[in-house]
C-alpha cells in the first residue's frame, strides 16, 4: 500500500478526473430497478456506516429511531445464535452480507431490459441465483478500538452448514438453504411473497453458520442487502470519489452460444475520478481485465466503503438530518438487519466505524483447483482460524506460515483444503525488483523451507508493480500456493522449464506483504508474518501486517487507491 499512502497524502484534489456520465445522458429508474452483480459490499457499508454516523452526530433517541422504523428484520440468527462459538469478550461481530440476485424482496424478476442492456449483468434474472458474492466481517473491539473488517473471498471452497452439510463455494450456502426449504414450503398455500422470505430466512442462517463456522467466531449481528437499490444509495451520494493505482478499461463483451460474455464498459484513470451512481455500480462490479480478479474486485468493494465512509464524514452528509434521513430513506427499501439490532446501541458503540479507524484486508487462499467443472479457492482451514483469533485478540501464539499449518478442520478429506497443506514441489527461481534489499534472497530461502528447491537469485531485469509468479508444465498446484502468499495468481508459460517456478518480486513488495518464517540471522528482510518483526524501540507492529492476508490491506479514513 505504500502507493496508496503517497497518494492519500497528495489529497484528494491531486490527480482528479472529471466525472463520467454513462452515453446518452442520465439513466432512467425504472422501479427500483438499477443493480449490480457486486455493489453488495457498499450497499451493506452504506447501512452499517449511515447508522453508526447518526449515533457520533450526536442525534437524539427519537431521532434514530425515527430513522430506523420501517427496515426489514429477521429471526435467522436465532439458530446460528444455538450454534455459535462461545463470546471471549464484549466485542461486537457484524456480517455484512451481499446477495447476488436479480430479483426483488418479494421474488419478482427485475427488468430484463434494465439487467442485460443497463447493467450488462446476463439476460435472465436467474443469473447469479441467490449467491452472496460479498461477505465482510466487522469485528467491533469491546474497549471501542480500531475496527477490523474481514472479507471472505466468495469462491473459497469449504464446509458449509445448514445448507446440505457438504463442501461448496461460500457464496452458494445461501442458495443451497433457500432451495432446500423452498421446496419443503412448496404446497402449504404461502403466497410468493411469503415463501420468498420464509425460504430466504433459511439461505441467511445458513451462511451467518457457514461463516462462523469457517472463522471460529459468533455473528452478533447481520445486514443482508439485496442488487436493488444500490444505484438509489450512489444517486444520493454521487459523486463518490475514487482512486486506481493504473488506468482500467473493461470493455463489454457481449454474450454468445459458446462464451458467457462479460464486462462493465468502465473506463477510467490511473489516480483519482468522481463517480456517478452508474460508474460507481461498474466499479465495484468489474472483475476481468483485473490482474488478480476477483480477489482484486473485493479490494474494490472495500475501497468504495472506505470512500463513501470519507464522503458521509467530510462531506457535510454527517450532521445533516435532512440529508442523512433522505439516504436512510433509501437504505430500508431493502436492506435486511436482524431482529436484535439495537440500532442506537450500536451507533454508540461503533464510533471508530464512522472516525477512519477501520482496515479491511482478505482473508487467504491456498491455491485454485477446478472441481466439478468450477474453479473454486481452496483454502486452509485451521490458518484461517488462527489468524482471525490472532487479528482478534483472542490469540498472541504465532501463526504458522499457510503450509504448515496442513489443511483439516471440517474442510479436510477429499478436499482441495487438504492439498493446499502439502509441502511444495519443484525449483524456485527468485528475482528482485523491489526496493527491499536482499529481499530475493530472504524469499528464496522461505519458500525452500516450504519444500521447493533453490534456484536462481537475482535482480529482476523488468520491474512490474505487483509480484509474479509464473510456471512450467508440472508446477502448477505448487505455482498456485506461492502466489497465494503473495495475492497474486499464477502464469503458465511455456518459456519456463518443466517443474519450475519463476517468482519476480515486483515494486509493490513491502516488508509486510508476505507471511513466512526467515532466519533473520541470514540478513534477509524481515517480511515475514509468522512473528512479530525484530527491531529495537516500543513501536508495536499493526497485527494484521504480520499476518497472511490476501493482497494489502486497505484503510479507511481517506481516498485509498486500489487495482
Amino acid at each position: 500500500m505504500a502507493d496508496s499512502g503517497q497518494r492519500q497524502g497528495q489529497g484528494p484534489q491531486q490527480g482528479q478526473a472529471r466525472p463520467r456520465r454513462p452515453q446518452g445522458g442520465r439513466p432512467g429508474r425504472p422501479g427500483r430497478s438499477r443493480l449490480s452483480p457486486a455493489l453488495v459490499a457498499g450497499r451493506a457499508a452504506a447501512c452499517a456506516v449511515s447508522v453508526a454516523v447518526l449515533g457520533a452526530s450526536g442525534f437524539t433517541w427519537y431521532e434514530l429511531k425515527d430513522l430506523s422504523d420501517g427496515l426489514t428484520t429477521s429471526s435467522a440468527l436465532d439458530e446460528a445464535r444455538r450454534n455459535a462459538p462461545p463470546h471471549l469478550d464484549k466485542s461486537v461481530n457484524l456480517l455484512l452480507i451481499g446477495l447476488d440476485s436479480r430479483k426483488d424482496m418479494d421474488g419478482n424478476d427485475l427488468p430484463p431490459d434494465v439487467v442485460e442492456n443497463e447493467l450488462h449483468a446476463g439476460s435472465s434474472s436467474d443469473i447469479g441465483g441467490y449467491n452472496t458474492n460479498s461477505l465482510i466481517v466487522l469485528h467491533i473491539p469491546a474497549n471501542g478500538g480500531k475496527v477490523t473488517a474481514l472479507s471472505v473471498p466468495r469462491d473459497d471452497y469449504v464446509q458449509t452448514v445448514g445448507a446440505d452439510g457438504k463442501m461448496h463455494k461460500v457464496k452458494e450456502a445461501y442458495g443451497i438453504a433457500k432451495d432446500a426449504a423452498e421446496g419443503k414450503l412448496q404446497g402449504k398455500g404461502l403466497s410468493k411473497a411469503e415463501l420468498e422470505r420464509q425460504s430466504r430466512e433459511a439461505g441467511r442462517s445458513a451462511t451467518i453458520q457457514t461463516v462462523q463456522k469457517l472463522l471460529d467466531i459468533p455473528i452478533d449481528h447481520f445486514a443482508e442487502v439485496n442488487l436493488i437499490g444500490f444505484y438509489d444509495i450512489a444517486t444520493a451520494l454521487q459523486p463518490i470519489r475514487v482512486c486506481l493505482n493504473h488506468p482500467v478499461s473493461d470493455p463489454i463483451i457481449a454474450r454468445t452460444a459458446t462464451h458467457e460474455g462479460g464486462g462493465t464498459g468502465l473506463k477510467l484513470p490511473a489516480g483519482y475520478s468522481d463517480l456517478n451512481a452508474a460508474d460507481a455500480l461498474s466499479f465495484v462490479r468489474q472483475r476481468h481485465n483485473l490482474p488478480n480478479g476477483d480477489l482484486d474486485r473485493t479490494h474494490r468493494q472495500q475501497a468504495f466503503i472506505a470512500s463513501v465512509e470519507y464522503k458521509l464524514k467530510q462531506q457535510g452528509v454527517v450532521g445533516d438530518l435532512g440529508q442523512m434521513q433522505k439516504l436512510f430513506n433509501v437504505v430500508k427499501k431493502d436492506v435486511v438487519i436482524d431482529n436484535r439490532w439495537d440500532i442506537l446501541d450500536f451507533a454508540q458503540q461503533a464510533p471508530n466505524l464512522t472516525g477512519g479507524n477501520v482496515e479491511f484486508n482478505t482473508l487467504p487462499i491456498s491455491g485454485f483447483r477446478t472441481i466439478g467443472g468450477e474453479a473454486v479457492n481452496t483454502v486452509n482451514p485451521d490458518l484461517i482460524k488462527r489468524i482471525v483469533q490472532q487479528l482478534f485478540g483472542h490469540d498472541q501464539a504465532p501463526v504458522p506460515a499457510p503450509s504448515d499449518s496442513g489443511g483439516g478442520g471440517g474442510d479436510s478429506g477429499a478436499s482441495p483444503a487438504a492439498d493446499s497443506g502439502s509441502p511444495l514441489k519443484g525449483t524456485v527461481d527468485v528475482y528482485n525488483a523491489s526496493n527491499v534489499p536482499r529481499a530475493a534472497a530472504g524469499e528464496s530461502k522461505a519458500l525452500t523451507d516450504l519444500g521447493l528447491k533453490a534456484g536462481r537469485v537475482g535482480e529482476a531485469g523488468s520491474h512490474p508493480r505487483s509480484t509474479t509468479v509464473v510456471y512450467g508444465s508440472g508446477a502448477r498446484s505448487s505455482a498456485g500456493q506461492v502466489a497465494a502468499r503473495y495475492g497474486v495468481t499464477a502464469t503458465a508459460s511455456s518459456a519456463v522449464p518443466a517443474g519450475r517456478i519463476v517468482v519476480t518480486l515486483g515494486t509493490s513488495y513491502t516488508a509486510s506483504s508476505v507471511t513466512a518464517s526467515n532466519d533473520p540471522s541470514d540478513g534477509a528482510s524481515s517480511d515475514q508474518g509468522a512473528s512479530a518483526p525484530s527491531g529495537g524501540g516500543d513501536a508495536t507492529p499493526d497485527p494484521a501486517s504480520t499476518l497472511p492476508m490476501q493482497g494489502p490491506a486497505v484503510k479507511a479514513g481517506g481516498i485509498p487507491c486500489v487495482d
